[in-house]
């Protein structure tokens, strides 16, 4: 199946169903080697019809933004043809104001690191990548259409607030006619429903809320790869990432697992494949984002677009009985 775009929420900017995201996979090597290993990735993606590339200033510390940047020139590619996001929050430096913050300052500034390190004039998208007790969310509003306004981004939203928040930061904006947010970036898989479909089921149609969806495969849990433990080479394996371990082998999250396995088995489909489809069956995600540390699974995992059909009413349902029981 040829790629679909969708709106991201009520804006006119049309997303690919599947994008592609720099968590993890970006910026862990030396310089040369992650640049190739990303334009091979961002080859692999475009040439199957993706136009959304999702990044962090927080991803390696800034270097995942750095590394796609470089590919992008690398692939000589037209500022026209991709719409690429940046998140900002945690913040690089370990000072008051530049770090776990949406102050206005902190904001300020981590966009102009951000285009730096990309070596861009602007992003498309730009997440409040966490919510921020700390600050009024009227700051944090006018500082976001501010940078909407100077042309540094185009769109602004979230990531992980909750839908109360959403809602007041719409409100605040609505009021004093500014940029309002368009889109979150939250969780979402088989294991992971109750935000996307239950918490923020009011805001697309009240404010026409985009979703991009990030870890549509629990982290690896639903590619099966940990069904026997935690492999050489994993995620699960990485330092930095021991706090994912405790949920990849859990032992009743995995029999789960080995179920929905079944399923997939049975339509002659990969599990990772399946999730991935499953997400993005639901007409209120703009785009699910999908990683890969090379070019060939990044084209298997935009094979799911072919699963997309499978997903019939009944293979729905029994995916419902093995999440909530």
């Amino acid at each position: 199946m040829s790629m679909q775009y969708r709106r991201l929420g009520r804006s006119g900017l049309q997303v690919s169903l599947l994008s592609f995201g720099s968590w993890v996979t970006f910026g862990n090597k030396d310089q040369i080697a992650a640049a190739d290993q990303a334009a091979e990735c961002l080859s692999a993606a475009k040439d199957a019809g993706v136009n959304f590339f999702d990044n962090a200033e927080g991803y390696a510390k800034g270097e995942s933004e750095r590394v796609m940047g470089e590919a992008f020139r690398q692939l000589g590619w037209k500022r026209h043809e991709y719409v690429v996001s940046t998140k900002l929050f945690w913040g690089l430096h370990d000072l008051p104001n530049m770090k776990n913050t949406l102050n206005r300052k902190y904001l300020s500034q981590a966009i102009d690191g951000s285009l730096e390190r990309f070596g861009l004039d602007f992003v498309d998208l730009v997440f409040c990548h966490r919510p921020d007790p700390n600050t009024p969310i009227e700051e944090t509003v006018w500082a976001m259409s501010d940078m909407v306004s100077q042309g540094k981004a185009l769109y602004w939203g979230t990531s992980e607030w909750s839908a109360d928040e959403i809602r007041a930061a719409y409100d605040i904006a609505d009021r004093h006619h500014l940029h309002k947010p368009v889109m979150e970036q939250p969780q979402y898989n088989i294991f992971w429903r109750d935000r996307v479909e239950k918490e923020y089921a009011r805001l697309y149609e009240d404010i026409g809320l985009g979703t991009t969806i990030w870890s549509p495969l629990a982290s690896g849990l639903l590619t099966g790869k940990y069904l026997n433990g935690i492999p050489e080479g994993s995620r699960g394996a990485l330092p930095g990432y021991e706090w994912l371990r405790g949920g990849l082998t859990d032992d009743a999250r995995n029999t789960k697992v080995r179920q929905l396995k079944d399923i997939a088995d049975s339509l002659g489909v990969s599990l990772a494949q399946f999730a991935i489809a499953w997400c993005a069956a639901n007409p209120n995600v703009s785009t699910v984002i999908t990683g890969a540390s090379n070019a060939q699974q990044v084209r298997e995992n935009l094979a799911s677009l072919d699963v997309l059909p499978l997903l019939t009413p009944e293979i729905m349902n029994k995916v419902d009985e093995i999440s909530f029981f």
